[in-house]
């Protein structure tokens, strides 16, 4: 297959398997996830770890109908004390991890990545659609062993809602031989019987339909040259999958000087002389990496 040939990625495809009354998500990310991770210098198992989260961030916010900001964290007291991601409804992504090198190094190399990784602590799924709004939060503890089944426990504990999540990461060598990040995410959602309904047949179709979401395998979602449309089909075209119009995601921060100035305005002169190092006051934005500079009294210098 030539370069020109390769199926799209960085979107959100939706699809509905209407003999089951069911709808669902597949995410695919690549040269989004790529850039995120590899702006930091993260070990290859924090990248992946994040990479997970990035993925079902954007496989839960785009099943919503919101106007603003998705949020996933996690906090917990492993070698991984913090995750962040999140989704703005244009599809715009961003996430970062934080980490200590000591506690990673001491930390098991084999096991499920959430109680190895991220220890105890929770999982936060935030919904902030503005001022004048109010904002939503869920939380769920860490008991689990991946970021996937966190989060069906959320759902069972706090929605009442029957989902089913598969996620893969992994880094795919193209066809230089250089390696980079990928990402998918597939999700299913069980609606509300409809009047008629058989419900016994309906509860046959859901668990069919779990099996089938349980099959796909890592190097499935990742696949550079698999279509999105194309493992849909692989996987439900018995049952009659219908496909919808994709989404685009994309890498994008919400950053700038003018925000990080807004920010050294609220502090006093006298803090903002103490935050100067050789006349110069330097912000790195956590998520893209990005350095500004100010002046001691908080005027943006030009990058």
């Amino acid at each position: 297959m030539t370069m020109g040939a390769l199926p799209p990625d960085d979107l959100v495809q939706p699809f509905q398997i209407e003999s089951a009354n069911l709808r669902g998500r597949l995410v695919r990310l690549g040269p989004a996830l790529d850039t995120i991770l590899h702006r930091h210098d993260y070990p290859a198992e924090v990248a992946s770890l994040l990479g997970e989260a990035l993925t079902l961030c954007a496989t839960l916010a785009s099943a919503l109908k919101f106007d603003g900001i998705f949020t996933l964290q996690t906090k917990g007291d492993g070698p991984v004390s913090l995750v962040v991601a999140d989704y703005r409804s244009a599809g715009d992504l961003r996430g970062y991890a934080m980490f200590d090198k000591v506690k990673l190094a001491a930390a098991p190399t084999t096991g499920a990545p959430v109680p190895r990784l991220l220890g105890a602590g929770h999982l936060a799924f935030t919904v902030d659609q503005g001022d004048d709004t109010e904002r939503y939060q869920g939380i769920v503890a860490l008991e689990g062993a991946t970021l996937a089944e966190c989060a069906h426990a959320y759902f069972r504990q706090s929605e009442q809602l029957e989902a089913g999540i598969r996620l893969g990461v992994a880094e795919v060598a193209d066809y230089t031989g250089a390696k980079h990040w990928r990402a998918g995410g597939l999700m299913l959602q069980r609606l509300p019987p409809n009047a008629g309904d058989d419900v016994e047949e309906q509860d046959d179709s859901w668990r069919r339909a779990l099996v089938l979401l349980g099959s796909a395998k890592d190097n499935e979602l990742t696949s550079p040259t698999l279509p999105a449309r194309d493992l849909l089909f692989r996987l439900f075209h018995e049952d009659g999958v219908r496909v919808f119009d994709a989404a685009p995601l994309r890498e994008r921060c919400r950053c700038s000087q003018a925000r990080i100035a807004s920010v050294l305005g609220s502090f006093k002169a006298e803090e903002l002389a103490d935050m100067a190092i050789d006349g110069r006051i330097t912000v790195t934005c956590e998520f893209c990496n990005r350095v500004y500079g100010f002046a001691p009294d908080g005027t943006a210098l030009t990058p």
